[in-house]
């Protein structure tokens, strides 16, 4: 069925003020793309991670404001557009367990809603964003695409609803819909909530605890501008629509000897503590995520470019920009 090509297209990226999404946006300019960028509006008018672009890039993405819970908005925004990158979602999990209705509005509803206005205006292709947090914890390793889906938090279980939408536009309405599942990204500009972030941060604020949570559990960990490029290469490639595709590294690592591996480059007498209140329930804790990633290959030939140790040092020298620092609130805990 061959690929399209996206230089020229125009390209609408949902959540493009965050982490991945705002380096998908450059990812996208550097392709030759014509890029809308949706962002949350606030009363800040903040554009989020956009507001730290340089003006000449600026002037290369049209930004539009609104709210993925609002169909009308989506409507609006999705006028015009040929592929759509759908990213926005409400992402951490320990929110998730008190506040599981905004995930329920944002990732389930919210999704519905741009598939609903993609239908509605024959879109050429639509990525919709999925998370390795739908396996659960492995019932085998690697993870294939085929692997159960287990609900282990209310964030994951809007993400496997936000998914199941996906499939059913495409059964039901033939919409060129692929999802996208990457495993665990980490990299400049993601928030302290996760776990590198957390671990970084805390040994440039001098910590010597390092206070983590469960130390035991493992991560297929990828760095963000790998996951931007297996993106692009879903959305040119006709083989994947209809299908789940999983964007991992095919490598795991304990959070505990995540942490030594980190502190060997900014603090090596740091001690790593685990504490309670950053623990998931038991139930709730995914104790291994590692990716099969030989359906990616196959369809697309994408592979990982950046290992750990240089990706953890990229991140590490973003986070020594002090600028970037104090955005990240790294003297509380982060939920």
């Amino acid at each position: 069925m061959g690929k399209i090509n996206l230089t020229n297209k125009k390209i609408l990226v949902t959540g493009a003020d965050g982490f991945i999404g705002s380096h998908l946006v450059e990812t996208l300019l550097d392709e030759g793309c014509n890029v809308r960028a949706f962002t949350y509006y606030n009363s800040f008018n903040s554009w989020g991670w956009l507001d730290t672009f340089p003006r000449e890039k600026l002037t290369n993405i049209e930004v539009f404001t609104g709210d993925i819970r609002d169909p009308n908005g989506i409507r609006t925004v999705l006028k015009d557009m040929d592929i759509v990158f759908h990213l926005a979602a409400l992402i951490t999990i320990p929110f998730s367990y008190h506040s599981p209705d905004s995930y329920i509005d944002t990732n389930v509803k919210g999704t519905l809603n741009v598939l609903q206005a993609c239908r509605d205006y024959n879109i050429e292709r639509v990525i919709t964003t999925s998370t390795s947090e739908v396996y659960g914890t492995a019932q085998y390793v690697p993870i294939n695409e085929t692997h159960p889906l287990q609900a282990q938090s209310p964030y994951s279980a809007s993400k496997i609803g936000a998914d199941k939408i996906a499939e059913s536009f495409f059964r039901s309405f033939e919409m060129p819909v692929v999802i996208a599942r990457p495993f665990n990204t980490y990299g400049p500009r993601q928030s302290a909530r996760a776990v590198i972030p957390t671990i970084i941060t805390q040994l440039l604020n001098g910590k010597k605890n390092i206070l983590l949570g469960s130390l035991h559990p493992t991560r297929d960990l990828n760095y963000v501008g790998d996951i931007c490029k297996g993106f692009l290469a879903l959305a040119k490639c006709n083989n994947a629509i209809g299908r789940d595709v999983n964007i991992g590294s095919g490598e795991e690592i304990s959070i505990g000897n995540l942490a030594d591996l980190i502190k060997e480059f900014i603090n090596p007498d740091a001690k790593i503590v685990s504490e309670k209140q950053r623990e998931r329930p038991d139930n709730s804790e995914v104790e291994q995520l590692l990716c099969d990633n030989s359906l990616i290959k196959s369809l697309t030939g994408w592979e990982p470019e950046i290992q750990l140790r240089e990706g953890i040092i990229k991140t590490i020298e973003w986070f020594k920009d002090k600028e970037n620092f104090k955005r990240c609130k790294s003297d509380i805990y982060n939920i």
